[in-house]
């Protein structure tokens, strides 16, 4: 090796380990059922942070449920929605904020037009750290005198994930006709409104 090219091999060498290196991008998780999850996806997707949103079955006792077994009501699992975010550009509270305002939580085992435990409310926290913030949220809601009935969603913990079938993920981007009749004669966001006024979620 010749003396020029040994010092242009260091220079570069020199010059890569002073180049800063870009951060790995931090992930979460949070899991949350509000109903049919076609509807639970958009308000999460469109978040700056949220790297991803998968539709699953979770809180069930049946390993591996199809959609026909789950929307029979007999496997315990609820639709739901994985969401994969970062916590650096936004946190688990201000998820639980767009959560509320998406659902009916007074309702009982029903959300809507879907009835059945499959599509209850619930938040299904991960860790201590979610739980305490699930709480803490639940109890601001009851104490904030805006309703006059029970919030009937449950706080508990995470089982296992299962991801739901290809053709439930980004439905209301691959069925965008078929996904907003759904919703409109489902007559979620007249519910919303009604619920949250201006708060109520985007669809």
């Amino acid at each position: 090796m010749t003396t020029k090219l040994f010092f242009r091999i260091l220079g570069l060498t020199l010059l890569f380990s002073v180049l800063p290196v870009q951060a790995e991008q931090q992930k979460a998780e949070a899991i949350f059922a509000g109903g049919c999850f076609w509807c639970m996806e958009p308000p999460f997707d469109k978040l700056p942070g949220v790297i991803a949103t998968i539709s699953g079955y979770t809180g069930g006792t049946k390993k591996n449920p199809t959609y026909q077994q789950v929307s029979s009501g007999r496997t315990g699992h609820a639709e739901s929605v994985k969401v994969v975010y970062d916590p650096t550009v936004i946190s688990y509270q201000q998820l639980l904020d767009v959560y509320w305002v998406n659902v009916d939580p007074l309702a009982v085992d029903r959300q809507f037009c879907d009835h059945g435990d499959q599509y209850r409310t619930a938040i299904f926290y991960l860790n201590d750290e979610q739980k305490r913030l699930a709480l803490a949220s639940k109890k601001k809601l009851e104490e904030s005198g805006r309703f006059d009935q029970p919030i009937a969603t449950q706080i508990v913990p995470a089982g296992k994930f299962y991801p739901a079938e290809d053709y439930h993920q980004d439905y209301y981007k691959k069925n965008p006709i078929r996904y907003k009749f759904y919703r409109y004669n489902c007559g979620r966001d007249q519910r919303l409104e009604q619920l949250w006024g201006d708060m109520a979620g985007g669809h």
